[in-house]
């Protein structure tokens, strides 16, 4: 077996940071009326600006493979360029497309060799997926190297014009045009962005990452579907997925829509993490006093409270000093935000040799937790 170090990380945030007042110029208005609930759930969460891949009038200025491409190139220099990438592995929760896979459409505008590719979908936890795949590659001896990438192109999912048939339709049944909740939620937290890590079996330059150890978590089987696209929940839990719809019902019930059932993620989001995370230090005997810097996927900062309580509950809370997030500044950008984050912390210039990093991700899709276990060297 053989080490695993990031060797390289970086980043791309479309176009300038749009803050709290500017939201609705880039994602439009429903029904032409201004949402209730987004300053309460801003003031919740905390985000004051974040990033779009569209401009004021909700046309796109890069796609999601777009912006993967962009992150990827700043890896490259005289050392290790394009040719020499044997792995692309990347994750997102909102490809371009269907198919091809959102891997080979990065692939395709690298336009650089033949190499392996995999594509991890899913919800927050695919960018780690994606690390992961890049890290047992190399860590077995099938790639010398690898590039894992997170990204997410949501804008144009959120877009008011997405949501308007709805509330036409809702007029028509003289009904309140207002969308649910479980919409309007998360047009106010989401954003567009990429990061990605270059892998390799040798450390190079001076600080590398090593990659520890990666633990991965799903509580699928006991718990219902959370957050969901292309689909809509039963009441009796179920999910009904797109082709089960007709095309009049696409529109006229926002199908493709990123829904999100917020009591089950305040029920059980904090206690699975906190529980996932026990048994990942465990599992690989380290403890709090361990990690210098704790680096959390944190989708509003009204949870941060919450997820202290049910650290410091398991034994395995850390002091605030150890905590590293940058969610207001860059929003939460799902799959994206741990390499968002980590990026920021290795380029920082304030880790030093022999500190340890503990990533952590959760996925409320149906409730994944994702762990990974850095050294710096």
């Amino acid at each position: 077996m053989f080490e695993v170090y990031i060797t390289k990380a970086a980043k791309y945030l479309p176009n300038e940071a749009v803050s709290n007042d500017e939201m609705e110029a880039y994602l439009g208005l429903i029904n032409d009326t201004a949402s209730k609930a987004r300053r309460i759930i801003l003031r919740n969460n905390k985000i004051t600006s974040r990033y779009y891949a569209v401009d004021k009038e909700g046309k796109s200025t890069h796609s999601n493979a777009e912006l993967t491409k962009n992150a990827i190139l700043p890896l490259f220099d005289e050392n290790f360029t394009p040719q020499d990438v044997e792995v692309l592995s990347c994750g997102t929760s909102t490809p371009d497309i269907f198919l091809p896979s959102h891997a080979a459409m990065v692939h395709g505008l690298l336009k650089n060799k033949s190499v392996e590719l995999n594509s991890s979908t899913g919800v927050c936890c695919a960018g780690m997926n994606s690390l992961k795949f890049g890290f047992l590659s190399i860590k077995s001896g099938n790639s010398k190297n690898a590039i894992c990438t997170g990204s997410e192109k949501v804008s144009t999912w959120l877009n008011a014009q997405k949501y308007n048939h709805e509330a036409d339709n809702l007029k028509s049944l003289e009904e309140q045009p207002i969308i649910a909740f479980k919409k309007d939620f998360l047009r106010w937290m989401l954003s567009d962005g990429a990061g990605a890590f270059l892998l390799e079996n040798k450390p190079r330059g001076p600080i590398s990452l090593k990659i520890e150890w990666m633990e991965a978590f799903s509580y699928a089987y006991e718990l219902e579907t959370c957050m969901y696209a292309g689909g809509d929940k039963l009441e009796n839990g179920e999910i009904k997925g797109w082709s089960d719809y007709s095309p009049e019902q696409w529109l006229n019930e926002s199908v493709f829509s990123i829904k999100q059932d917020v009591k089950l993620l305040d029920e059980f989001i904090l206690s699975k993490g906190a529980q996932s995370m026990k048994d990942a230090m465990d599992k690989n005997n380290i403890k709090s006093e361990d990690i210098t810097y704790f680096i959390p996927h944190v989708s509003s900062n009204f949870f941060v409270e919450g997820l202290k309580k049910g650290l410091n509950e398991k034994g395995i809370g850390m002091s605030d000093d150890k905590w590293f997030m940058n969610l207001s500044r860059v929003g939460n950008v799902g799959s994206a935000s741990i390499y968002l984050a980590l990026e920021e912390l290795l380029n920082s210039g304030n880790l030093k040799k022999g500190d340890k990093i503990l990533l952590s991700v959760p996925e409320s899709g149906r409730f994944s937790f994702a762990y990974a276990y850095l050294t710096v060297c």
